[in-house]
């Protein structure tokens, strides 16, 4: 009989230890995230600016390889295109079109209505100004059906900068961006509850 007590004390503390052995704290999280950020980067190739040498370039990005870190949020941003029309004014409330790519940096975990031609695959947000804030909900898209209405911190960053009008002619164009996200800045149900960063390739339109 004790052996066989002993024998389950023993099994138990075998079983705790590897319990504690497989947990992660939230620093060892946040320290795994910041590796494969930085893996990723280094392995696309990217150059990082500061926000400063951003301003000083009128707000833009050079080339396809460089990104700005922003200040604020952390959110690595390249914008590929400014856009057609103007900035969402203060006070202006708009719905806005999105094409997306989201591809997980930790695995291959992807999800995309990028270059589906459906008009009703496309994600809808709608978004509100207030002074240099902006607030918004999904409305429509993968991004409402697999999230919840939440948009990321990261989708609003770019909006400031871009430019988001109707396509009038031939030469107008969707602002296109790409983002590196840490998670404090993705989705809530799944960035912020896992500490996942991800990458985003958007194109924004003004909608009705």
């Amino acid at each position: 009989m004790r052996k066989t007590i002993y024998t389950l004390i023993t099994l138990g503390a075998i079983l705790m230890a590897a319990a504690c052995n497989d947990y992660e704290t939230y620093g060892e999280l946040k320290e795994r995230e910041r590796d494969a950020i930085d893996q990723f980067i280094n392995d696309s190739g990217y150059v990082i600016i500061s926000q400063d040498q951003f301003e000083e370039q009128g707000n833009k990005t050079i080339g396809d390889k460089q990104f700005v870190q922003l200040n604020k949020s952390g959110v690595y941003m390249q914008i590929v295109n400014v856009g057609s029309g103007e900035t969402i004014k203060d006070g202006e409330s708009m719905n806005i079109l999105c094409r997306f790519i989201e591809k997980s940096i930790l695995d291959t975990v992807k999800l995309s209505n990028y270059t589906n031609d459906n008009p009703f695959s496309l994600d809808i947000m709608s978004v509100t100004r207030t002074g240099s804030t902006y607030t918004a909900s999904f409305t429509q898209g993968l991004m409402l059906n697999n999230y919840g209405s939440t948009v990321p911190e990261a989708w609003l960053a770019p909006l400031q900068y871009i430019k988001l009008g109707r396509l009038a002619s031939d030469t107008d164009e969707k602002a296109h961006v790409k983002l590196i996200v840490p998670h404090s800045q993705g989705t809530t149900s799944n960035a912020k509850a896992n500490v996942r960063p991800y990458y985003y390739i958007i194109k924004f339109q003004r909608g009705r």
